[in-house]
């Protein structure tokens, strides 16, 4: 068996043990196909990770960049109390709409806000409205950013947060500096920036399955 071949198969296995099929985030799988968007949202085991992460660290208030139709955000928007909060940024205004319908299909619309606009005019507007920290944020929009994601999550988050980020690895293109991978180069700053940065506590773990080879990078914000 190939390995890309054995790491699905693996992915497929844990998914029947851990996640059982799941109609309404089949639909939001149709939805991406139908929308025609990329097919770039976490997989079913990678978004029960997600979920359990805002469990484990008690999240009542969730910061999205990225939300595409919305797949990462049911994951987590289930992982809140009643009373919970998640914003998603979302730069492109039809991948909200998708979004929105697809929240509203999941019954969890009234736990989330979708903010059209790019992230980088966003969270400045989000900092200047006065929003309370937020107990953890997922980092999976555009990679040339995430350097300066990484300082504005920090702007907006609490001592004791969680940060995680996606495709950090890129298939080991980050160990090609010099490779003409644009997106590699800029999560190779960005994993920099996160080892350099003393306000947190980090780690990246190397992930395989069926979305390939990549990483998450999780970090804990220090207490003072």
């Amino acid at each position: 068996m190939m390995k890309d071949d054995l790491f699905a198969a693996v992915d497929a296995y844990i998914e029947h043990l851990f996640v059982p099929d799941d109609p309404v985030l089949r639909a939001v799988l149709q939805s991406i196909t139908e929308s025609e968007m990329p097919p770039i949202q976490v997989s079913p085991a990678q978004g029960q990770f997600l979920y359990l992460l805002a469990k484990l660290c008690g999240a009542r208030r969730i910061l999205e960049l990225g939300t595409l139709a919305g797949y990462s955000a049911i994951w987590l928007a289930r992982a809140l109390p009643a009373d919970g909060r998640l914003i998603s940024l979302e730069a492109d205004a039809k991948y909200a709409e998708v979004a929105r319908r697809n929240l509203e299909r999941a019954g969890l619309a009234h736990l989330v806000e979708i903010v059209i606009g790019p992230a980088l005019e966003m969270l400045p507007a989000l900092q200047a409205r006065g929003e309370r920290p937020f107990d953890m944020v997922f980092i999976d929009a555009d990679k040339e950013n995430y350097v300066a994601y990484l300082e504005w999550t920090l702007r907006l988050a609490r001592p004791g947060s969680l940060i995680v980020a996606d495709n950090v690895i890129r298939e080991g293109r980050v160990l090609a500096p010099e490779s003409g991978d644009s997106f590699a180069q800029s999560v190779r700053a960005f994993n920099a920036a996160l080892a350099a940065e003393r306000r947190v506590e980090a780690i990246i773990l190397q992930q395989v399955g069926v979305k390939g080879h990549d990483g998450l990078a999780l970090a804990w914000v220090k207490r003072e």
